[in-house]
């Protein structure tokens, strides 16, 4: 559905009310919908709450965003929400990157493009994000109660995580690997959750308040974390 420029995302499920959402890390919009309700009422809903929606699609613009990367001496990285300043450093013997102290030692052959660059930044994200997965996502499991039979890490630009309720498989956004730990056992836990429980309800809710009593304020550091670039 577009509504005066806005793109919004129908989901129609089986649930009672209309639910609005303006999600990280872009500001998509979403509508959760019960199934019967008709495409007029949908549009009249949308359409009340425009000043609304365009108000917190202006919070997602106005946040900071990193710069296009160019993988240069003297640009930034970030790594479990920590700011490291990258020094670049040139050798034939094989790619690498180090984290000293606030500086991130990044090894690369001289005549290497940008795009191979981030290409070898992006799999070390990928290696140290899944390892830290590998040990959180067994405690929480156990601690929650809920499983889940599988689980990937991919790059996405509109959810932190997201879940398949039939094969009962999640997955982790790899930018993830540049946010607090705790961001990340928040989203691991609310694909879990979803697991059982499909939509934001208040029994969704209420288990979420169990097992995370300070789960809003670890979404909103997670949402207030600067963003990639994108064009």
């Amino acid at each position: 559905m577009n509504i005066n420029g806005i793109e919004i995302r129908i989901h129609r499920k089986k649930i009672k009310n209309l639910h609005l959402y303006v999600k990280p890390p872009d500001g998509h919009v979403e509508i959760s919908a019960p199934l019967e309700i008709s495409e007029q009422t949908l549009e009249l809903f949308a359409r009340t709450r425009l000043s609304w929606i365009r108000k917190q699609k202006a919070k997602f613009d106005q946040q900071p965003r990193q710069t296009e990367r160019q993988y240069v001496s003297g640009e930034t990285l970030y790594l479990w929400g920590q700011k490291y300043y990258l020094a670049v450093q040139y050798s034939n013997k094989g790619n690498a990157l180090i984290l000293v102290g606030n500086r991130a030692f990044l090894t690369v052959r001289k005549e290497s493009n940008t795009q191979q660059r981030e290409n070898f930044v992006n799999g070390w994200y990928r290696e140290v994000l899944k390892s830290e997965i590998e040990k959180r996502l067994p405690e929480l499991e156990k601690s929650s109660g809920f499983h889940c039979n599988g689980w990937q890490v991919k790059y996405m630009t509109t959810r932190w995580g997201t879940c398949n309720t039939e094969t009962k498989k999640i997955w982790l956004n790899l930018q993830l690997a540049k946010k607090p730990l705790i961001c990340l056992d928040y989203i691991i836990l609310h694909e879990l959750v979803h697991l059982a429980i499909r939509d934001h309800s208040e029994s969704f809710t209420t288990m979420m308040n169990q097992l995370m009593p300070a789960w809003r304020e670890v979404r909103n550091q997670l949402n207030d974390q600067i963003l990639d670039y994108m064009e």
